[in-house]
């Protein structure tokens, strides 16, 4: 395997040949990585994790450490043999590994059931199989849109019933299982296939859903920016936690007032200075400029673009989503006296509050951000 004190590089085709019962196989990936594609028989140990959990490792066998691209395992193997480890890095890494797989490249004589064993996909649960009564297609969606799906396809549906979500996000193998996780409904497999992304849930509203409902865990916003690009995250943050069940809060105040603004001219009566202040800011979402490389408004264009190739939501969705799924959205009555903005010139759907609001809110919130 190596040199005293220098470690190895292997390929994928060779730590195909390798024996899992020689040596102690080191997996680096974060746990919902190894959930939907894990590898027989390997130690998980995180490496955002740190170094700690290497002391675990046994002595007296060879140690083969893998991560996701080859980068992290070569670290890794690197500091095991320091410490007296015969120690491998495979090349490339789980990412390697898995396109060998798929290419077929595999050579004649290796045990079969080893073979099949490592394409299968790692269950996330094991509590039986229930009939599933629907499959969710979230497929080509991008966050937050796969999570809601999940979420209101189950809103009405009586406790027991299994479906199956599909989804191509990669995100989607860690949100999934936290959504279930904190909203008590129950995860019961989760794997990956021609990569498609397969999460059996079934709906559950026992002991464990009416607890996480009483806890003080909504969420609060303050929307102090009026950037495209932080109104962007700030919609679908709030978005995804109104999916999770929670009580989602958004206070508007001074320059984020303007995305609440109507993208039509309202006649109202203002004085000389409020109608300059509204001439000078951003008329509705469609105005907004980025917070970095705005270019004279070239860049938004471009972000929107970008997220129109990809089958992102707009800003504009986001905003629709976020108050159909009763998402609260307030403006600061204090900050519309100061700008100059009036009750008619905002979009429908938005209260007046102030900063009692926002404190009730934050009271009854286990986060409060303010962007």
């Amino acid at each position: 395997m190596g040199e005293e004190n220098s470690y190895k590089h292997i390929s994928a085709e060779e730590f195909l040949k390798i024996d899992p019962a020689a040596v102690t196989l080191v997996d680096l990936r974060e746990p919902d990585e190894v959930l939907i594609g894990g590898i027989e028989g390997a130690l998980n140990i995180p490496f955002s994790g740190g170094f700690s959990g290497l002391d675990t490792i046994p002595q007296g066998k060879p140690v083969v450490v893998i991560c996701r691209t080859g980068n992290w395992s070569e670290e890794v193997a690197e500091i095991l043999a320091d410490r007296g480890y015969e120690a491998a890095s495979l090349d490339g890494g789980y990412k390697a590994y898995k396109a060998f797989l798929n290419e077929g490249q595999q050579e004649d004589g290796k045990p079969e059931d080893r073979k099949e064993e490592q394409q299968k996909e790692k269950k996330a649960d094991i509590k039986g199989s229930p009939e599933v009564a629907a499959i969710v297609d979230a497929k080509n969606l991008k966050c937050p849109g796969p999570i809601v799906k999940v979420a209101d396809y189950l809103r009405d549906k009586p406790e027991g019933t299994t479906i199956q979500a599909e989804a191509t996000e990669d995100a989607f193998a860690s949100d999934i299982r936290v959504w279930c996780e904190r909203t008590g409904n129950r995860l019961d497999a989760l794997t990956m296939e021609n990569g498609i992304i397969k999460a059996q849930i079934t709906r559950a509203e026992g002991k464990e859903q009416r607890a996480v409902a009483a806890e003080q865990n909504g969420k609060t916003f303050v929307v102090f920016s009026g950037d495209l690009d932080k109104t962007i995250a700030a919609f679908i943050m709030a978005n995804g936690a109104a999916a999770m069940g929670r009580k989602v809060t958004m206070f508007f105040t001074f320059w984020g007032l303007n995305i609440l603004r109507r993208p039509e001219k309202i006649s109202v009566k203002k004085t000389f200075i409020e109608k300059m202040f509204g001439s000078m800011m951003p008329r509705g979402t469609k105005k907004l400029g980025l917070s970095r490389m705005n270019m004279g408004g070239a860049g938004a264009k471009m972000i929107r673009g970008i997220m129109k190739k990809k089958g992102i939501s707009s800003l504009e969705e986001l905003i629709d989503s976020a108050k159909d799924h009763g998402v609260r959205l307030v403006a600061c009555q204090m900050s519309m006296d100061i700008m100059g903005i009036c009750k008619e010139e905002l979009i429908d759907g938005i209260e007046l509050g102030g900063v009692s609001t926002f404190l009730g809110s934050g009271e009854e919130s286990d986060m409060s951000l303010f962007i």
